[in-house]
């Protein structure tokens, strides 16, 4: 059985091997969660899936961990995008947590004609996803991609991949994936004034766009992409 205390750990994982803890990862270890020399935690690096590893020696400004077994295959969730507009701090963190729970590969924010916040940090959102992976049981963090303007996304959009256009403009209109097949996808959140016009008249002019109402009543953004990704993974991911 995996322990309770899970690291993200940008490190190799196989038997025996060494992990070195940094400073903030070590003080948590063994400041916060106050395990000593010899306890057992669960080691995962989104690549080599989860491993259960045991303490060498520490303290709380530095360390190092020794795995031992894999005790989780990596597993990866489908081939699916967030693309969302920056909110409020706390809306935003909500809203990258919620997507490694609900299982996103990349997120992407980007910035659209109503945008009320257009800045963003990538390394503090990355940061954000990794200890959502680590409470959630996850053994995969999704790429934060840099903050972009919509127009330069979709301009370079791969033609390969649906995008889910959740239309505030289609309330109450049947959801729109009845006929979609399973593949690379994304789904776009817009921000919380809406699109503008013209943005909704070109995506809903693109061939890869899927338009999909959210049901009757209008949703907060950050409400809006967890009933999005609740709506995608049940029809199309890996919730079938």
């Amino acid at each position: 059985m995996a322990a309770s205390v899970r690291l993200y750990v940008d490190h190799p994982l196989s038997a025996e091997q060494v992990v070195p803890l940094d400073r903030g990862q070590a003080n948590y270890v063994y400041g916060v969660m106050r395990l000593g020399v010899g306890a057992t935690l669960t080691l995962f690096n989104g690549k080599d899936g989860a491993w259960q590893a045991r303490l060498a020696d520490g303290n709380k400004r530095g360390g190092a961990a020794i795995a031992v077994a894999q005790v989780e295959p990596q597993l990866e969730p489908p081939d699916l995008w967030l693309l969302f507009a920056p909110l409020k701090k706390a809306r935003t963190d909500f809203t990258v947590e919620k997507a490694v729970e609900l299982g996103v590969r990349r997120v992407l924010p980007v910035t659209t004609d109503f945008t009320n916040s257009e800045r963003l940090r990538q390394d503090r959102q990355k940061a954000h996803a990794i200890e959502a992976a680590e409470q959630c049981g996850a053994v995969f963090v999704p790429d934060i991609a840099p903050l972009a303007r919509l127009s330069a996304v979709l301009d370079t959009w791969p033609s390969d991949r649906r995008l889910m256009f959740c239309d505030e403009g289609r309330a109450g209109v049947a959801a729109g994936l009845a006929d979609a097949t399973p593949g690379p996808w994304a789904i776009l959140i817009g921000p919380e004034g809406g699109f503008s016009p013209a943005e909704r008249d070109r995506l809903l002019a693109l061939p890869f766009v899927t338009p999909v109402s959210l049901g009757p009543r209008l949703l907060r953004a950050e409400t809006a992409a967890v009933a999005a990704l609740t709506l995608w993974q049940t029809t199309l991911g890996d919730w079938r």
